[in-house]
């Protein structure tokens, strides 16, 4: 004999069940990251942040630009923090020189066609940048980017240190090369990891080395930062990256995450890059000490 209460509380049962099983997917987040020391603090800090938010957070850090950008654009990387200025040149191929805000604007344009969400930015701007020792004499009168052109002009040159992706990054050394009306020599050039740039110019090794602006280590090192005087680098301003079907299925994700790009600023990440690279702490530990200052866990 049919029993409509029973059936009814069966219905309801499963009901609950499969709302709270939409929930708990809901929640599972995919962080991601690239493999420098800024990017591993990003993405641990983002990690420990949305687990005290509640989230189910899988962190995969450690990836190059290329891969990361291309994983989040199938679906497998939900979100994690990119610089304005990659996307607008380097995944949009955008040549047309435009200013900080122009940047945002069109990268959010174009990157909104292809399911991702640009949330607010940081005032962090971790743009390249070529820098020399203080106190070395053979780059004592090197002090813009014009300067370095006419060192290779001259027939002279000096060995420069960067790393793996910017001899083939569209704003990176091919740009650079064209804007300042110079080539760089095979033999002059030191490909190696993004961190090792700096520990070279710091031993003696090269004579010029690419670096972030963010980095603590220009300070700790005593670097001087070349000034881009024909301003090829666009704005790199950090923000937060997330696919838009991933925010639409967690409209509180969008909160934490610029409650934490607004505490982010140069001085910042120089500061927390350096307690790293510099002091040695772990990715883990400054993370966490973050975190906990800003009042975000």
């Amino acid at each position: 004999m049919f029993n409509f209460v029973r059936f009814t509380k069966w219905i309801g049962a499963v009901a609950v069940v499969a709302f709270s099983v939409n929930v708990a997917s809901a929640q599972q987040i995919v962080v991601g990251g690239k493999n420098f020391t800024e990017q591993l603090l990003l993405a641990e800090m983002t990690k420990q942040m949305l687990e005290a938010k509640g989230f189910d957070v899988t962190k995969r850090d450690g990836l190059g630009s290329t891969v990361l950008r291309q994983a989040q654009e199938n679906g497998q990387i939900d979100l994690y923090w990119e610089y304005t200025g990659t996307s607008l040149v380097t995944y949009n191929k955008v040549s047309e020189k435009l200013d900080a805000a122009q940047t945002l604007e069109k990268v959010r344009e174009l990157d909104g066609k292809k399911g991702l969400t640009w949330l607010e930015p940081s005032n962090a701007n971790n743009t390249y940048a070529f820098a020399v020792k203080n106190g070395d004499s053979d780059t004592a009168d090197v002090n813009s980017l014009s300067d370095l052109a006419m060192r290779f002009k001259d027939g002279g040159g000096v060995d420069i240190a960067v790393n793996a992706e910017f001899p083939r990054r569209p704003d990176g050394l091919p740009g650079v090369e064209k804007t300042y009306g110079f080539k760089v020599g095979r033999p002059n050039l030191k490909s190696m990891e993004s961190g090792l740039t700096y520990q070279a110019l710091n031993e003696g090794q090269v004579d010029v080395a690419l670096v972030f602006a963010t980095d603590g280590r220009i300070k700790a090192f005593d670097f001087r930062v070349l000034e881009d005087d024909k301003g090829f680098f666009p704005a790199y301003a950090i923000a937060p990256v997330v696919r838009t079907e991933t925010l639409e299925a967690n409209p509180t994700l969008a909160e934490p995450l610029e409650a934490m790009a607004a505490v982010i600023d140069d001085a910042t990440m120089q500061a927390l890059n350096s307690q790293v690279d510099v002091d040695k702490m772990s990715i883990e530990d400054v993370a966490t000490n973050f975190l906990n200052e800003k009042g975000l866990k």
